[in-house]
């Protein structure tokens, strides 16, 4: 059977992260538990979950030959996620990502420029990449290249899921060419309309996920239509009851886990899809470390299952 091929636009971070047994001040030092240099960044997190689960994930992002960009790169296809860097040949070290996350309750912290500190234009490579996609994964970084596979992505009649952390400018003109759009409690526009008002911008389907919380949801696909006026809360997706460890990366692993199952059954119904991906999300939070959470999902060659925090 032919693997399912996901393709993911966005950013690609060097993540420097400390595990810290208790918050650090202003003008302190403290002796880290532990220390990992990893791939990260939303499209990039997503793209390895997708092919830890099964599927051919293709990565289109902003990586160059610099040492830390060759490392992330190298790290990534390791997964089994095919790397397409836009310009290949700059020289500029990549996005580097600060974070510290607290033993014991999994909270984290992070810094990070992002994609704000360059610009990139979109290759003229990047359409034929949709080709045979099943799905498009889009982060918001690197505008250019968000809109350039989203109006691909349209042409070709590949659905088009928007991971919404936060606004950014380029979703005025995006919105439009978004199918799901999968927003995170902190989400929110400019004129302070709820994440709801995304249906008015072209969007077919809106969730919102909000850490161990059920997940909200609406759609205004045929046979799933409900309204924002609905009460969301009455028919939330449960997110399984977890031991958390560890959190980082988890928004991430659930988006990718997410375009996963609609890609593999885009029959299936939005919050059934919705809540095999709380599952695979919930079961990154239960471990230490990014690298082992990934090792983690690889050797699962069963639907993942929650742990009950009792065990």
């Amino acid at each position: 059977m032919t693997r399912k091929r996901g393709v993911f636009v966005g950013l690609t971070t060097v993540d420097l992260i400390h595990r810290i047994a208790e918050p650090v001040g202003a003008n302190q030092k403290a002796t880290a538990l532990g220390q990992e240099i990893v791939a990260g960044g939303p499209a990039a997190n997503a793209a390895v979950t997708f092919a830890l689960l099964g599927g051919q994930a293709t990565l289109v992002t902003d990586l160059g030959r610099h040492p830390l960009g060759v490392l992330a790169g190298d790290d990534l296809s390791g997964y089994g996620v095919r790397v397409r860097p836009v310009e290949p040949e700059h020289a500029g070290a990549p996005a580097v990502s600060s974070i510290r996350v607290l033993d014991g309750s999994g909270d984290r912290s992070v810094v990070s420029v992002n994609a704000a500190a360059r610009t990139v234009a979109a290759p003229g490579w990047l359409p034929a990449v949709l080709d045979d996609a099943a799905v498009l994964l889009l982060d918001g970084h690197h505008p250019a290249l968000a809109m350039a596979a989203a109006r691909a992505a349209r042409t070709r009649a590949v659905p088009v899921v928007l991971d919404a952390g936060s606004w950014k400018p380029v979703l005025d003109e995006l919105l439009p060419l978004v199918d799901t759009a999968i927003c995170s409690g902190d989400f929110a526009l400019p004129d302070g309309a709820p994440p709801t008002s995304l249906l008015n911008r072209g969007v077919r389907r809106v969730a919102i996920t909000r850490g161990p919380e059920p997940i909200l949801w609406w759609s205004v696909e045929p046979g799933e239509r409900r309204a924002p006026g609905v009460s969301a809360e009455q028919d939330a997706v449960p997110v399984p009851p977890v031991l958390v460890r560890d959190t980082l990366g988890a928004g991430d692993v659930f988006h990718g886990a997410f375009a996963w199952h609609l890609a593999d059954r885009p029959d299936r119904a939005f919050a059934d899809q919705l809540a095999r991906s709380a599952v695979v999300a919930a079961a990154r939070c239960q471990v230490a470390g990014i690298s082992a959470g990934r090792a983690q999902l690889a050797r699962r060659s069963a639907p993942l299952e929650p742990v009950d925090p009792a065990e």
